[in-house]
Parts: C-alpha cells; structure tokens; sequence
C-alpha cells in the first residue's frame, strides 16, 4: 500500500507578505463621497474642464449684454427717450445673462442656471418701460432699488456655490459689484426726488404746449408783464432774487424749460425757435398777455433774442443780462422745430449719458433729476443752432434795451459783442456792473440789484415815467 506524503504547511509569515504585495500593487479604487463630504457639491475649479472653459464663456456673455445694449440705444426703432433707453439697455444686458445660462449649461460641466434670474428681471423691466414708458418708470423708481439689492444677493451667494472657477468668480464679481451700487444709488435718488417735491411745493401752474406741460408761475400786476428767462442749465428757482423784487413794480412770470424744475421733459430738440414757440404757448395758454419785457441771462439771451424776433409785436422791451451772444452771420441757419426726421445720435448719446441721474450721479453735477440732465445737455448740442437763430434778430428799432455785462471775467472779445448787442435799438444802454460776474448777476444779493434795477428802467421807459438812463 503506498502511503502518500502530506505537503508541508504553508509559512503564515510568507502568506502576509504575498497579500500585503498584492494589496499595494492594485489600483485604487474611490467611490462615491460621503454625504457629509466638506466638498460634494462645489464644482471643479478648473476653467479647461472636460466641457468647455467657462471662464471665457462669462467674458463672452458678459460682452454680449454690453455690445447688445450699445446697439439696441442706437437702434432707429427706440424711441429716443430717456425712459426707452433704459429700457434698451436693461434688455440688452438682460441677454448677455440669458447667454450665460444658456452656454453654461450647455458646453461645460459647470451650468449657471442661477443666471436667467437677471435675465428675467432686467428683461421684464426693460420692456414694460419700452411698452408704458413713464407710469412704468414712476413704480419701477420704488420697487427697482430694493428687489435689485436682494436679486445681487442672491446673485452673490449662486456664484460661490455654482462657478467653481476662478477667474469667472472675479469677472462677475465687479458686475454685481456695479449692481449693488446701481441699486442704492437708485435708491437714494428716489428718496430725494421725494423729498425735494415735498419741501418745494410747485408754485404756479402746469400747462399743455404741444405733447409735453410746461411750468409757469406769475406775481405780481401790473403792465407791461415782465418773463424772466433763466441761463443755461438752470431753473426757474435761480432767479428767486429778481422776480419778487421785479413783482413789487408789476407782473412778472417766471418759467421752466422743458425738463426743467417742474416741468416735463419733451420729445423735440430744444433749439432756440421751439423754446421760443413753446414760451409762446405758454403764455397765451397761461392767459398771460402782452406786452411783454423779456429778460434773459447767459443762454437765456439767446432764447429772448429769438422770441423778439418771431414775435416783434408782443415785445415791448428787453434786458440782456451777461448774454450769450448771437451768430454774426448774414443768413443764420435755422432748423425747423420739432423736426425728427434725420436720426438723431447726438441725442441717443445724451438720453444714455442722463440715464446716470437714476443712480444720483447727475446731482454731482447740480442736475438733481435724469431729465434735468439731459435738458442741459441737449442745450449745449443745440447751443450752435441757438447763436445762429438769436441772429435773426438784427432791429430792435427803438424799443427799450439794456445789456448788462460782468465787470469780472470778461475779455475784450466778449464786451465786444455786448457793445453790439446794445446796437440793436436806437433806445439802448450798456451797463458793466463792477465787480459782478457772469453768475453772480442773478445769485449774489448785491448784484442781482443790479439786474432788477435795470428791468424797473425798462419798465418805466415803457411807462414814460422815467427815462432809460445809461
């Protein structure tokens, strides 16, 4: 019988190291991380991920929303008012995030669908104010501020948790940075627009001239009925020296140009023929009659020099106090008012840049309102227009006139023209007021004197109880 042999026990020691051998050498294996894991849910921080680089889609997007804008203000078929061109422009970057969601979800692994929340609500905003313009603007002034300010948040929050990368974190960072004081600067421009309407009650009265209301406020009687004619950028509060004391001798009317103090901005280049036409409207539909004693300062010469000269007979006499003078040109170029035919860029340019006065930004600049702002600016674009209608006026014949010029601040070119000014009427005399300037001729106690002095004379020339005196 053949007995067979039992093989030796295999050595534990041998057995623990050929394990031990294998266990190192086989791939490791991770699985899915815990729920608890500090990580699980923040997104691979690497911009050139498997799908596509995120961070250039964030610059890209953020173009798009800039150019889109730029172009939708330019765009014949917007309106050319302010309220459209903040709504084009709210639109326009509305798209650039609607691009932003939409390629991020659909090239890379790092989808930002937080974004089509500012689509939505630039997008909407936008287009009620292209839709319903100033209703809309009016409730948007109040609700837009506080509801942006939780939207950036918001905003501020889905992006440390959804861009994973970091240079698109810092692309987006300064836009809803730029948000965030969009938001309190609209804001504190609503609660002060408030607050100077309820300090200054409007005194006077709105009325109708054609698609837009003007304001006017007269005091005072008295014949013949002085209009004062503010310079420019200014309003009908800035001649608060003159016209009580002007009303203390007869009937003086203080108003605002269009978009003005309180009066409605209007859809039609205001050149010195249709702010003459429009003052005309004004005072016939106000019920106030001739004839009248136009005084105007700076810019405001050169709207008087005009109305004198499409209305020779409803003016009796004339102030220019430190005026702008008129073109010297034989045939002055005249633009038809109103006339909207030709586009307008100019103009565009001006509707964005007055945009910036829904942020408090025009109050830096004494324009406390986005109308205010463009008003002004639109008043030095047509300023070139302006000297060239105040030229139509070249005979005064021998109505009363006084020009007062500033002792301070004048060269030899601009006294000059004052002289010249003063030839107009055989029935003239040209005042320099020592030591006044340009501006102070209105706004300095002392000096405003001065101005008011010189409509009494004309007053009581026309009166015949005084003579008109150098």
């Amino acid at each position: 019988m053949t007995s067979t042999a039992t093989p030796p026990a295999p050595d534990r020691p041998s057995i623990l190291l050929r394990l031990r051998q294998e266990l190192s050498s086989a791939p490791v294996v991770t699985g899915p991380a815990h729920p608890g894991s500090k990580n699980q849910n923040r997104p691979p921080s690497d911009d050139s991920g498997p799908r596509g680089h995120i961070g250039w889609i964030v610059v890209g997007s953020m173009a798009t929303g800039l150019v889109a804008a730029v172009l939708l203000v330019a765009a014949p078929f917007i309106p050319l008012a302010e309220r459209a061109v903040t709504g084009a422009v709210l639109c326009g970057f509305a798209l650039g995030w609607a691009v932003l969601a939409l390629l991020s979800v659909r090239l890379t692994d790092q989808p930002q669908r937080w974004a089509a929340a500012p689509a939505l609500f630039m997008g909407l905003g936008g287009l009620l104010l292209l839709a319903f313009g100033s209703p809309v603007h009016e409730v948007l002034d109040w609700a837009w501020p506080p509801a942006l300010l939780v939207l950036v948040v918001w905003m501020i929050v889905q992006v440390r948790r959804r861009l994973g990368s970091r240079s698109g974190r810092w692309l987006l960072y300064p836009v809803i940075a730029m948000l965030a004081v969009a938001s309190i600067g609209g804001g504190y421009q609503t609660v002060r627009e408030a607050a100077d309407a309820k300090a200054s009650p409007m005194p006077g009265q709105l009325i109708d001239v054609g698609g837009h209301r003007l304001h006017l406020s007269c005091t005072g009687s008295g014949s013949p009925t002085v209009v004062l004619e503010p310079g420019a950028g200014m309003v009908s509060t800035d001649l608060g020296r003159i016209a009580p004391a002007v009303a203390r001798n007869t009937r003086v009317c203080v108003y605002d140009r269009a978009g003005r103090g309180w009066s409605e901005p209007a859809d039609t280049p205001q050149d010195a023929t249709q702010i003459a036409t429009d003052l005309h409207t004004l005072l016939h539909r106000g019920h106030v009659p001739g004839p009248y004693v136009l005084a105007g300062h700076s810019f405001g010469g050169l709207y008087t020099l005009t109305f004198a000269a499409r209305y020779p007979d409803e003016v009796a006499g004339m102030v220019l106090v430190d005026s702008t003078a008129p073109a010297s040109a034989v045939k002055p170029r005249a633009t038809p008012p109103g006339d909207g035919s030709s586009y307008d860029l100019t103009g565009r340019v001006s509707a964005l840049i007055s945009t910036s006065a829904r942020f408090g930004l025009g109050r830096l600049v004494g324009q406390p309102t986005a109308s205010a702002l463009r008003s002004t600016i639109d008043e030095y674009i047509q300023g070139n227009s302006s000297v060239q209608q105040a030229a139509s006026l070249r005979d005064f014949a021998d109505k009363p006139l006084i020009v007062l010029t500033a002792g301070v601040g004048s060269d030899a070119g601009w006294s000059a023209k004052q002289d010249a000014l003063a030839t107009l009427s055989t029935n003239s005399a040209h005042r320099v007021i020592e030591g006044a300037t340009h501006a102070s001729l209105i706004s300095d106690e002392e000096d405003a004197v001065a101005t008011t002095h010189a409509i009494h004379d004309v007053v009581a020339s026309l009166r015949g109880t005084g003579p008109l005196g150098k």
